[in-house]
């Protein structure tokens, strides 16, 4: 099974789709909003990406960068439908938002996600991010959990614009209780 990671505007129906169910199992997990700050828009994103079946199309997750200051990001908004998790798309989604921020700039990507969410900081941990003491908007919110990776620019490249787009393959193997 191939996986497409695709640059898509903010108010792209499937995006819009996808982030109404990411809010929406955040809040049967914590029984309330409990995000702290803005949340994120088409006008401070930098960038949204979603993932996608490569046979059919369908959308099957996302996530975005908001820029934090000249060297930093934040990913905000990953997601990965329940029953595609487990199969390391929410691996490929952070390694696409981190290649982009890269590209623009960036030596750090930084991102909250919250204690009743376990398999998502299974992911971030073995993606490589640690954790770091609550950053932002965050400061001060029991319900936040923050990590940060270092990035390196890869060997004889120059940091571009260019826009992450590309396939890869997923593991293929029935979901398993990792999400995203």
């Amino acid at each position: 099974m191939r996986i497409e990671i695709r640059q898509t505007p903010w108010d792209d129906a499937a995006g819009a789709r996808l982030r109404a169910d990411q809010e929406r199992e955040t809040l049967e997990r914590y029984g309330a909003d409990l995000e702290a700050g803005a949340k994120p828009s088409s006008d401070s994103v930098a960038l949204f990406l979603t993932a996608h079946h490569a046979d059919t199309g369908e959308a099957i997750g996302c996530g975005a960068l908001r820029r934090i200051d000249d060297t930093a990001f934040e990913i905000k908004r990953m997601y990965v439908v329940p029953q595609w998790r487990g199969r390391r798309i929410g691996g490929l989604l952070l390694h696409a938002l981190e290649e982009a921020g890269r590209e623009r700039g960036a030596t750090v990507v930084r991102l909250e996600t919250g204690p009743l969410q376990p398999e998502a900081i299974r992911l971030y941990e073995r993606c490589g991010y640690r954790e770091i003491p609550q950053f932002g908007p965050y400061v001060g919110a029991p319900a936040s959990v923050c990590f940060e990776r270092r990035l390196t620019a890869p060997a004889g490249t120059a940091p571009q614009g260019d826009t992450p787009v590309g396939s890869a393959r997923a593991d293929t193997a029935p979901a398993g209780s990792a999400p995203a």
